[in-house]
């Protein structure tokens, strides 16, 4: 099929290359912030505008057919066009009002943020920030956010990464439940409490074996997805797990759970493409975020 002759509709094509990436109209839905029946209702009408199935919809959940797979290269070629577009006219704007995307884990979101961007709307109270508190990392390449607060560099030439400091991590666990399972004297002893799993619980695995802690995936009594309940059940006594010292120190209810343990530093890396360095109000808000981030990481660490 000749797709250059086709005229399209955006908001659909934009519904088709978001379900494309993400795999489902939810996940979809929650990238472009709409809901899962306008994903839907958008790529339908652009099939039947196409004349072509671009998804196949079973009950194992959506594949591309092979129109979709096609169409995809030439909407993938469409979307990094408008982004570059809508990076140039950031850069061109003098403007420090408006929307700035950040996104950041659902911890640092919910823990460290709040804080931070209450100085920054007394500062630059025209500038709105939407928040995408995420643990999947968006695509700063195609605009699903300006600014990103990550704890990994990123490799792609085309972004900017400013190493503002470094946060620390234990393990934390309840005082109420370490009465009621004992307080290990040994590192052979913290692989006998149960665990509440961190979104990537193989990294912990994985870092308590190199300390010396036997741990194993049967020692994970619950695995939530989001870091702010891992913290949560913590605190509610359910077992330990390894969180920010910033949360473990001011937290009364919840106690290191072997006071000798070496702490894990984990890095917060500020990140932004390099298109959107000039754009007034994105640097407004990279400048004071790597301020606040290296200050909260000097207090912390």
């Amino acid at each position: 099929m000749n797709w250059e002759a086709v005229s399209f509709d955006w908001n659909q094509v934009r519904a088709f290359h978001a379900t494309a990436l993400e795999g489902s109209f939810s996940a979809a839905a929650r990238a472009l912030n709409t809901t899962q029946p306008t994903i839907s209702r958008q790529v339908s009408a652009l099939e039947a505008s196409l004349s072509v199935t671009l998804v196949d919809r079973t009950v194992k959940g959506l594949t591309l057919t092979a129109a979709g797979q096609e169409l995809l290269v030439h909407v993938r070629s469409m979307s990094e066009a408008a982004t570059l577009l809508s990076m140039a006219a950031d850069r061109q704007s003098q403007d420090i009002k408006g929307e700035v995307v950040l996104t950041a884990t659902d911890l640092m979101s919910a823990a460290i943020l709040p804080d931070l961007l209450a100085i920054l709307r007394s500062q630059a109270p025209g500038t709105i920030i939407r928040i995408k508190d995420s643990n999947d990392i968006q695509n700063l390449l195609l605009r699903e956010a300006d600014i990103a607060i990550r704890h990994a560099r990123p490799v792609q030439q085309e972004l900017i990464a400013t190493h503002v400091g470094d946060l620390r991590a234990n393990l934390y666990a309840s005082s109420d439940y370490l009465n009621r399972a004992g307080r290990p004297r040994s590192k052979e002893d913290v692989a006998d409490l149960d665990f509440v799993a961190i979104p990537d619980p193989e990294r912990m695995i994985a870092q308590l074996n190199n300390m010396g802690i036997p741990l194993r995936p049967t020692n994970f009594v619950m695995q939530p997805h989001s870091s702010m309940v891992t913290w949560e059940t913590v605190k509610s006594g359910h077992g330990t797990s390894m969180l920010p010292e910033i949360l473990g120190e001011t937290e009364i209810t919840v106690e290191k759970v072997l006071s000798d343990l070496p702490t894990i530093e984990f890095p917060i890396w500020l990140v932004t493409h390099r298109e959107l360095q000039t754009s007034p109000k994105i640097r407004t808000v990279s400048d004071f975020l790597s301020n606040g981030l290296e200050h909260v990481a000097k207090r912390h660490c």
